[in-house]
């Protein structure tokens, strides 16, 4: 196989990539330039690592080796470096070997920068780029006394054949991801991506640089703010201008600092922050937290100047939180940091919160004390230009001091590794988020965001789990009730209360969410001592009939409301914690000090009874939650690769098809299309195309009898009147009378003649290409009223048994394919069969960009293709495929 040209660079081999430190390096091709770095590179290697290596002394790359190592031809000859700056920390590399589809691979590391996840990274990036140059299969030859080589080897998750003479180990190995060699990877993503938001969330020093001595100014305040909360490390004031701030000593730069700095919060102008970003870089700070506006948001300006910065910290090992964020809280009592514009520590809880809005956190944060919502760390990230959302699900998921996961999303910037991540993490911990900018995205998020159409946000929020909600109190509406209450088992819902109307109201509330009545409302009426109410409450909650209790109260004249909130409380905890309660009491919004049990800090904790002003938000947030769980208790279901596919004939047709219109998007032919479905089992009812009436009826009898009549024309055979369509047609006449009918209709002479499918309900299954998602698999019923509707489910792929079982019953006029009013139900078996293969065909083909079955007609005889129409395309590119990456930085020229 012919070699790349050399000057043919693969820039789309570029990474910046966290280690598991949570450190970062930029990973890149090696160009002939880098004669000199590796020179420099080697010069640092130890004896002991060279021999490792080389398998001899090698003090010295001889010239004609340097030649070799730094010109490569980017296919059979493949070598990486990762930069830390402008330093070569590790190398990696691949030869063919005689043309063949193997290639021995090798790497090495230098001594300061071992057991930090190089080997691995470099192993994985290499892999991409050989299967991405046709190669299958590694070699690689290691002395046996290098155990940590042997690692990286062992540990990647492939399946190593390994033999041994005179002390070498000979390892070989296929290249295709595994499952469990993705698995590894993933988990090595998930613990480098926590541990550098660890860093960033539990550092030792934090420098405040721009603190200034005047109280109106941003560095002041939030300088003031982290001795406010009690920071138990050191803070360090940077102040050219002054010798201390507010009684503590200041430093002229942060080179000045004596010791080791973690985190730098820069409160500078804009035009001030690449100096400071050149100094922090040279102290060796983790992580630079920016709240200082004018970058993205300002404009083209900004936008280059923000996309540079974050490119040059990671180039150096740093991460950025920002620019134009509102800062970063924790709570935790060996921590207590609050670098944010928030005057307030806010009351320790075990809900974290993501927002990448700045100027929305100091609400959000003073709403959470508010309604008695206590926080375990927040990260507000404003232009999100690099840590953003999914570095925080990756952290929350094995953070042991959060629970509940709160997220409020202007913008996706990897939708396909959210969608992955909050999935898993929505299994342990549950997710709200509100989505906002359905229609717009913020011009300082666009250079880092993804638009996507609202039908594959809902998509993606659903497949994962997550809790969507409309707006900040709906957030917070849930939030109470997951912080405090345990999950209910099911959807019955009692109601008790001290107010028919009041009951009512909850009654046909909880009915409109789907929710279960576990028996008419209780009315204890109004004048009902506390011990009636309780009493009330207590065989609510005993019931086995109830999974959840909505409490209603409207408080009465004679007595303290407070007495039946004391009731109330003793009596849940006299049962113990098991089913949700949520209340309407007193018209109080939150957690109401008589319905409060508090932590030792005196925040209201898990027990707590979470209060709204009307019955109409108790019971939503109850039946959101409600939701949650039975999405939670359902199996994940099994990936199912349905019997009779052909992969490999089908992925060879979609090349020849390619090929023969030169790579261009095109749109098939019926008898391609048939060819390509039949690779995976899904069979077109058979059809002709004819042009004259006598070979419709040659046709039809060929077909057998009764046949269906359509125009070729779309638009025709759409309509909702079936002007284009002409069905049941059982005789020669029949077919005749029609054809010249369509005739006149079309004004064309090609008509479909088909075969007559059992009569079913007409349904449309689809495959939608997002380009940043990936692709959709939709199911609804036919039709405009359908269509003006929206009623169309989603679900991505890869889809489990389950994903397709859920998916056929999502679309509200699904009950019409179960027997509704007595019809018999359509074969939901055979039309689950046919979505599983759709979702194959997509997952194997990333070519078909597009394909429609419509209509697909669902009967109790099984589930019938009467056409079907596919695009094919050159493979989009996909985020969060291939080895570990952060989000691409792309500087403007």
């Amino acid at each position: 196989m012919a070699g790349r040209d050399p000057f043919d660079y693969p820039r789309d081999w570029e990474a910046d990539v966290v280690l598991s430190d949570g450190g970062t390096v930029h990973l890149r091709p090696i160009v002939p330039t880098d004669a000199d770095g590796l020179v420099a590179f080697h010069a640092k290697l130890s004896e002991r690592t060279r021999y490792f290596r080389y398998f001899g002394a090698y003090p010295r790359i001889p010239e004609k080796d340097l030649k070799r190592f730094s010109t490569v031809d980017h296919h059979d000859r493949v070598a990486f470096a990762a930069f830390l700056g402008d330093d070569i920390v590790a190398v990696g590399r691949y030869e063919r070997l005689d043309d063949g589809p193997s290639a021995e691979v090798a790497f090495v590391v230098s001594d300061a920068h071992q057991g930090r996840g190089l080997g691995s990274i470099l192993l994985e990036h290499l892999a991409a780029a050989a299967s991405e140059c046709g190669l299958r299969r590694f070699v690689a030859e290691v002395l046996a006394e290098n155990a940590a080589m042997v690692r990286v080897f062992r540990d990647a998750g492939y399946q190593v054949s390994r033999a041994i003479e005179e002390g070498v180990l000979h390892l070989e190995f296929d290249i295709d991801p595994t499952e469990e060699s993705l698995a590894v990877a993933r988990s090595r993503e998930q613990a480098a991506e926590a541990r550098s938001v660890h860093n960033l969330l539990h550092p030792s020093s934090v420098a405040v640089i721009g603190a200034s001595t005047e109280p109106g100014k941003v560095g002041h305040v939030a300088f003031v703010n982290l001795l406010a909360a009690a920071f138990t490390g050191t803070v360090y004031p940077v102040n050219a201008e002054h010798r201390s701030v507010r009684g503590v000593r200041a430093y002229p730069s942060v080179l000045d600092i004596p010791d080791p700095v973690d985190l730098a919060v820069v409160a500078v102008p804009a035009e001030a922050v690449e100096s400071v970003l050149d100094a922090c870089l040279a102290k060796g700070v983790k992580t630079l937290l920016i709240v200082s506006g004018g970058f993205a948001e300002a404009g083209a300006h900004g936008l280059h100047a923000e996309l540079r910065l974050v490119g040059e910290a990671r180039a150096h090992g740093m991460r950025v939180v920002g620019p134009n964020a509102l800062g970063v809280l924790n709570t935790a009592p060996g921590i207590r940091l609050n670098a944010t514009l928030a005057p307030r520590l806010p009351g320790r809880g075990r809900t974290g919160f993501f927002c990448q809005s700045g100027a929305l956190g100091t609400a959000i944060l003073a709403d959470a004390e508010a309604r008695g919502l206590g926080l375990s760390t927040f990260v507000s990230a404003g232009n999100r230009a690099d840590v953003s959302g999914n570095d925080l699900l990756q952290y929350w998921e094995t953070d042991p001091d959060t629970d509940l996961v709160l997220l409020y999303l202007e913008s996706f910037g990897n939708p396909r590794k959210f969608a992955r991540l909050a999935r898993r993490l929505a299994r342990t911990k549950p997710i709200v988020a509100v989505k906002s900018g359905r229609h717009a995205v913020r011009p300082q998020l666009a250079a880092t965001s993804t638009e996507i159409d609202e039908a594959s946000v809902q998509a993606l929020f659903e497949h994962a789990g997550v809790v969507r909600v409309e707006s900040l109190a709906q957030l917070f509406d849930t939030a109470l009730v997951f912080a405090h209450q345990p999950l209910p088992a099911g959807p019955r819902v009692a109601i008790v209360g001290n107010s028919s109307a009041i009951g009512l109201l909850a009654a046909d509330t909880a009915r409109m969410q789907g929710l279960r009545l576990a028996s008419d409302p209780v009315d204890v009426g109004p004048q009902a001592p506390p011990e009636e109410f309780a009493k009330a409450v207590r065989e609510a909650l005993t019931s086995p009939e109830t999974d959840a209790l909505v409490v209603v109260f409207a408080p009465p004249v004679a007595i303290p409301g407070t007495a039946y909130a004391r009731a109330l409380r003793e009596t849940v905890v006299e049962l113990g914690q098991r089913k949700p309660i949520v209340s309407t009491f007193l018209a109080a919004e939150g957690v109401p000090d008589e319905l409060a049990v508090l932590s030792g800090d005196g925040v209201p904790t898990r027990g707590s009874i979470p209060s709204y002003p009307s019955p109409e938000r108790a019971v939503n947030a109850l039946a959101r939650v409600i939701r949650y769980a039975a999405w939670r208790q359902r199996p994940q279901g099994t990936l199912v690769r349905p019997a009779g596919i052909h992969t490999e004939q089908a992925q060879g047709l979609v090349r020849e098809l390619l090929e023969s219109e030169s790579g261009k998007t095109t749109l098939l032919s019926d008898a391609d299309v048939v060819r390509l479905l039949g690779c995976y089992g899904i069979d077109v009812v058979p059809f002709r195309i004819v042009s004259t009436v006598d070979d419709a009826v040659a046709a039809a009898g060929e077909l057998g009898y009764p046949v269906t009549l359509k125009a070729v024309d779309e638009r025709l055979r759409g309509r909702p009147d079936l002007a284009g369509v002409r069905l049941d047609l059982a005789s020669e006449d029949a077919v005749r009378t029609a054809y010249e009918t369509l005739r006149e209709v079309s004004g064309d002479d090609d008509v479909y003649v088909q075969r007559m499918a059992p009569k079913g309900l007409s349904c449309v299954i689809g495959l939608q290409d997002d380009p940043s998602f990936g692709t959709l698999v939709s199911f609804g019923l036919s039709g405009l009223v359908s269509t003006l509707l929206g009623d169309r489910a989603y679900r991505a792929v890869p889809l489990t048994d389950v994903d397709a079982a859920t998916l056929l019953r999502e679309p509200r006029t699904a009950p019409l394919l179960t027997g509704y009013r007595g019809d018999e139900p359509a074969d939901l078996a055979a039309l689950q069969d046919t979505v599983l293969r759709v979702a194959t065909l997509a997952e194997d083909n990333p070519e078909v960009r597009s394909l429609v079955l419509d209509p697909i007609l669902a009967s109790p005889d099984g589930a019938f293709v009467a056409n079907a129409r596919l695009v094919l395309g050159a493979p989009p590119s996909r985020p969060d495929t291939g080895p570990r990456r952060l989000r691409a930085i792309n500087p403007l020229d």
